[in-house]
């Protein structure tokens, strides 16, 4: 059995990555259908917080007023400090939403 786990809850994972200042923010914002997971090729719509991220996956959520994608380069062990928490992802992509 590995010691690394096969996946992260896509809410824990954004609190953990700081794109959300609370779990219950990023779990209302998955349950809204605002966010899209591509794994594997393969793009769907994430309406349960409980589904699971992997490294590689992409999300693509509203944040700031603005559309970002980002490709998750690791999961979390825990909400540490911002700059640590950036090593979870890399922003792919961000773009204005809206009359900007």
């Amino acid at each position: 059995m590995s010691d690394a786990p096969a996946g992260q809850r896509v809410d824990v994972w954004l609190w953990h990555a700081r794109l959300f200042k609370t779990r219950s923010l990023a779990t209302r914002v998955v349950g809204g259908g605002q966010v899209r997971l591509t794994s594997a090729g393969a793009t769907r719509r994430l309406t349960r917080a409980s589904a699971l991220v992997r490294a590689g996956d992409t999300l693509t959520l509203p944040l700031n007023r603005r559309i970002v994608s980002l490709e998750i380069l690791g999961l979390g062990a825990r909400r540490g400090p911002a700059a640590e928490a950036r090593l979870l992802y890399r922003l792919i992509e961000d773009r204005a939403s809206g009359d900007e």
